[in-house]
């Protein structure tokens, strides 16, 4: 048997065995039993003053009855001292009035017991949910984590991203290129590097990737940001235009947890993203590369005739003027849609709707370059008229 003793009220009581094994089982940490104990000194102080409330106003209410009754007992007396049969008959209902009162008030004293332990026993076993609640969370973490280390000892996460790039390679990818980075004459390489092209051979996008796991640091643990620096640098020597960090490192950091990090802040055109977004973030900067490298083809064309005539200059610079408004509308937009996809993934569905705005005001620029003739361009320049006429007539 253990003595317990209320620290509230001194009162002394004893548990046995089971019972205070059962307590000791209830009360797991030093959080829940001070949470429970103020919990339950907050219920014990404010049942102790509605019972002392109903007390008062019981013994108050039973003093007035029995003043009440006691009058009423010495009229009956006064009145029915000539027949004693009746007055032992009304002092008879007036006692038995009054012990029923008594019975009703020591009812009532029992249910407010009651109810109390009622109360205690509801707060107990909301706790004791909410705790097995926050247990069953915990294992639930461990068993993710245990899982998720098992699987990453067995593929690396090199290893991982170039399953899922081979995967998609032949269909989404049939011109990139995605290899490992070999070349280390600069004393330094990254991991990865990706580069793809159009049906003609021309470049659109390239990327240098360096891949992080928890597996690949020491004892000291490592943060993303102190790769940035070299990641960058691999980026410039290899003449890269983007620099990726795939990384499982800081697993607890919100800020990576997000989705696709721009820190381009720090270092131009970089970004940290976790293994999942590996893929989606290759077709993106692609999906963006390719309209961009349809503005630069038919550019480097209006660039390549070098007319050097004053009228067609004017007429070109108009048509530049009006490209490069459009342009840089569609850049903003693209830059938009770009925002978006850093903050959150949760937010592609803006940015779908910023590149399909993009992709109007392309079509928009298309349209006015494919409204440059030449005749448009030489109406102000007969020279330039009649040379053209001249290639276009027939040959001797």
């Amino acid at each position: 048997m253990h003595d317990i003793t209320c620290p509230h009220c001194g009162k002394a009581f004893k548990v046995d065995e089971s019972g205070y094994a059962e307590i000791l089982k209830q009360v797991r940490d030093s959080d829940f039993e001070k949470q429970l104990h103020e919990r339950l000194e907050l219920a014990a102080r404010e049942q102790q003053t509605a019972v002392e409330l109903a007390q008062t106003r019981m013994q108050g209410d039973m003093q007035k009855a029995l003043a009440q009754k006691d009058s009423q007992i010495q009229e009956l007396k006064a009145r029915l001292d000539a027949a004693d049969v009746s007055r032992q008959l009304a002092i008879t209902q007036a006692v038995g009035e009054v012990e029923k009162q008594r019975d009703e008030f020591r009812s009532g004293l029992q249910q407010m017991k009651l109810q109390k332990e009622l109360s205690e026993k509801s707060l107990k076993d909301t706790y004791e949910a909410r705790l097995k609640d926050r247990d069953e969370a915990i294992e639930r973490l461990r068993d993710m984590k245990a899982r998720l280390s098992t699987k990453m000892v067995g593929e690396t996460l090199e290893q991982h991203c170039e399953t899922e790039f081979n995967r998609l390679r032949a269909t989404a990818f049939p011109h990139a290129y995605f290899e490992k980075d070999n070349d280390a004459r600069s004393g330094s390489k990254g991991d990865y590097i990706f580069r793809d092209a159009d049906d003609e051979g021309i470049e659109i996008v390239s990327i240098m990737f360096e891949m992080k796991n928890e597996s690949d640091t020491t004892a000291t643990k490592k943060r993303n940001e102190d790769f940035f620096k070299e990641l960058d640098k691999d980026r410039n020597e290899k003449g890269c235009e983007y620099a990726i960090l795939v990384s499982l490192l800081e697993a607890d950091n919100e800020l990576y947890n997000t989705g696709i990090v721009d820190v381009s802040h720090r270092y131009p055109k970089m970004y940290v993203i976790r293994p999942q977004f590996f893929i989606p973030m290759i077709t993106l900067l692609r999906n963006a590369a390719m309209g961009a490298l349809e503005f630069k083809s038919e550019l480097a064309l209006v660039k390549a005739q070098n007319i050097d005539i004053t009228n067609f200059e004017n007429d070109l610079e108009s048509f530049k003027t009006a490209f490069a408004k459009n342009y840089d509308l569609a850049s903003r937009r693209f830059q938009t849609a770009i925002d978006e996809i850093d903050k959150s993934i949760n937010h592609l569905q803006k940015t779908k709707d910023a590149l399909l705005g993009t992709d109007r005001n392309l079509r928009l620029a298309n349209n006015k370059a494919q409204d440059v003739t030449i005749k448009k361009l030489t109406r102000k320049n007969p020279t330039m008229a009649a040379k053209f006429a001249e290639l276009d007539g027939p040959e001797d």
